[in-house]
């Protein structure tokens, strides 16, 4: 194919070719706006080769001299499995034999090759490792957690909204000296591996305390989706992820706590990809005028990814929902929210505290609920499965305490 600025196809070629047989080659050259020598040049390759001559050439080389004979090839391949030589050992000895091979030559061949890293070799020389995929076989197979730390925006927006330098930011610099909060915040992400179904929370540490609060919702959030049982958690080797509370807290909830190999992140790619997209369709997309606003942003956009972005991994669907939401058993309003917050057919329940929640359930449709209440039979709740979600309406209660999943509204 041509490139961008090539004045010419072989079809334009063709034509000019064929007027230089009546006309001098300089008059055809000025009308087409390409110089003489070139046209002179197809117009050789034409009466040497035809209408292939004017067909578009590699701009490989004919001749590379200097480069490594399949010999060379099969000596630097040989001589490391046999003696694990290193790449300036075998450009030595290869000097000794008359083979002027650079130490940089051989290393790229032992890459190339696949046996550049000595660890990737048995004593017999043979190759002991094998690239593989890690796939989740289904949903709750493999749950992936991470933290992203970003900094946090100041009120009125910081040098990204103002640029460096500005007298804006000159001003949250000088509130920073003086006291003003700083720092960063985290954003904890899960995602399952299967359905590429994912939750993140805006928190304000990474310590192992608000990790465990997060898994706790993250595996309400899967509950209310119909991904009942997790099997294996894989995290990186941070001190949240390595602290003792959290592996008794992931044992007690899922099969197995798998930690990636150290600067490893690959093992972990499917939420490292999540945060990457995260980053460039949200966090950076836009300017932020503070914390807050990009707080909540967050949370929009997360319903956005679930439910209305496509994923090419799990075959385009525009939602995550890994099993629909039941409907065949029905609770009304006041006897579900009796049946979460009291016990033993909701007594002691105060109606202050009962209609909000009740009212707050009308547009979820109970869907959530009725999944949640059926996974765990009735009365037998509890405040860790689903996420609360009567913030600021139900006064004096205890959010741990709501048994209610209405944050997350499911569209159908």
């Amino acid at each position: 194919m041509s490139h961008a600025n090539a004045p010419l196809t072989a079809e334009g070629r063709l034509r000019l070719v064929r007027r230089c047989q009546s006309r001098p080659i300089a008059h055809v050259a000025a009308e087409a706006g390409v110089s003489r020598q070139c046209l002179s040049k197809w117009k050789a390759r034409f009466d040497t080769l035809g209408e292939l001559g004017l067909l578009d050439r590699a701009s490989v080389p004919h001749r590379s001299p200097a480069q490594a004979t399949p010999a060379v090839v099969e000596l630097i391949e040989t001589w490391r499995r046999e003696y694990k030589w290193t790449a300036r050992q075998i450009a030595a000895e290869l000097g000794r034999r008359d083979h002027r091979v650079s130490v940089a030559t051989v290393g790229r061949w032992l890459v190339r090759l696949g046996i550049s890293r000595r660890a990737d070799l048995d004593p017999d020389g043979s190759n002991n490792r094998v690239p593989g995929r890690i796939t989740a076989r289904y949903p709750g197979h493999m749950v992936h957690l991470d933290v992203k730390k970003v900094g946090r925006i100041p009120d009125g927006g910081g040098w990204r909204a103002y640029g460096r330098g500005s007298d804006a930011a000159k001003t949250v610099a000088r509130a920073k000296t003086k006291g003003a909060r700083a720092g960063y915040v985290y954003l904890h992400s899960a995602v399952d591996g299967y359905s590429r179904l994912a939750y993140t929370e805006h928190l304000p540490d990474e310590t192992a305390a608000t990790t465990i609060g997060f898994f706790t919702r993250a595996r309400a959030f899967f509950t209310a989706h119909g991904i009942t049982r997790l099997v294996r958690i894989v995290t990186d080797n941070g001190s949240n992820y390595r602290a003792s509370a959290f592996y008794r807290t992931v044992s007690a909830h899922a099969s197995r706590h798998q930690r990636t190999r150290p600067y490893t992140p690959r093992h972990n790619g499917k939420v490292e990809r999540y945060q990457r997209i995260l980053a460039e369709e949200l966090l950076y997309a836009r300017t932020w005028t503070s914390e807050a606003e990009r707080a909540e942003a967050i949370a929009v956009w997360n319903i956005h990814y679930n439910y209305h972005r496509a994923h090419t991994a799990a075959g385009n669907p525009t939602t995550r929902r890994t099993t629909p939401p039941r409907r065949h058993q029905r609770h009304e309003p006041q006897q579900l929210v009796c049946r979460v917050l009291g016990s033993g057919g909701g007594q002691g329940v105060d109606s202050g505290v009962a209609e909000p929640v009740a009212a707050a359930l009308e547009g979820d449709d109970f869907g959530v609920v009725d999944d949640a209440v059926d996974h765990r039979g009735g009365d037998d709740l509890v405040a860790e499965d689903v996420a609360p979600a009567c913030e600021g309406q139900v006064a004096g209660q205890d959010q741990r305490d709501v048994f209610i999943a209405g944050r997350y509204e499911l569209e159908e």
